[in-house]
């Protein structure tokens, strides 16, 4: 029996394809560099970036440091169209991500939450009208870790105090996160309500016919 839903964050509950997006070729434009030699550096320190190693104007620095045009100009530049894009993303959370929520809640259903992100996406998601709906909320940025390590799983079960199998895990499918979701022991579902918005080479993860499929919100509530 399913007693809890674990969420991803990205492309499943809000989407970074909404309004002003902001990606390695959007940064390396601004900061005056090619955006391959840029992306190659970036995402170099993308599990430190996502575990609390750097904070984004530290990976930033780090980054045009190594690429002879650090500026403290950039950095402030990068990181401010990083918020501006964000600002969009959570402004524009679907209604069906509340009603979905809000379904959870009145069946007593506990929520849970698992994501991968960095300091600045880390700081939008508590800020957010979503962040009281979660139980319990696992942040790689804070816990020095992130997915598919089997550990971000397990920390969530025994903080809801529940076993695996009567979680339900809900993700796009990004960092190969359903198939540790299915290997901790919970029950996978990919969301593809995001899916038509993602264009290349930013699409997190293909469709995956292995997992069981929502692509509406509401869908979820087949798996429950």
């Amino acid at each position: 029996m399913i007693k809890a839903v674990i969420f991803d964050m990205f492309e499943t509950l809000v989407s970074l394809f909404e309004g002003r997006t902001y990606f390695g070729e959007h940064i390396a434009a601004d900061v005056g560099v090619d955006p391959v030699l840029f992306r190659k550096e970036w995402h170099t320190i993308e599990d430190a970036r996502s575990i609390g190693t750097y904070t984004i104007e530290e990976g930033l620095e780090v980054v045009l440091k190594k690429l002879g045009v650090f500026t403290e100009e950039k950095v402030k530049l990068a990181a401010q169209g990083r918020i501006d894009s964000l600002t969009d993303t959570f402004n524009g959370i679907p209604d069906a991500t509340f009603e979905m929520l809000d379904e959870l809640k009145k069946r007593n259903l506990k929520i849970g939450l698992i994501t991968n992100t960095f300091s600045d996406e880390r700081d939008f998601i508590r800020e957010s009208r979503l962040f009281p709906y979660f139980d319990v909320a696992l942040i790689s940025y804070e816990q020095g870790i992130c997915k598919p390590n089997p550990e971000m799983f397990s920390r969530m079960t025994d903080r809801l105090g529940l076993k695996a199998d009567e979680c339900l895990y809900v993700g796009d499918g990004g960092s190969r996160e359903l198939y540790a979701a299915r290997d901790a022991g919970m029950h996978p579902v990919q969301c593809t309500w995001f899916h038509h918005m993602a264009y290349e080479p930013h699409i997190p993860c293909a469709i995956l016919d292995e997992f069981d499929r929502a692509d509406k919100q509401m869908d979820i509530f087949k798996y429950i």
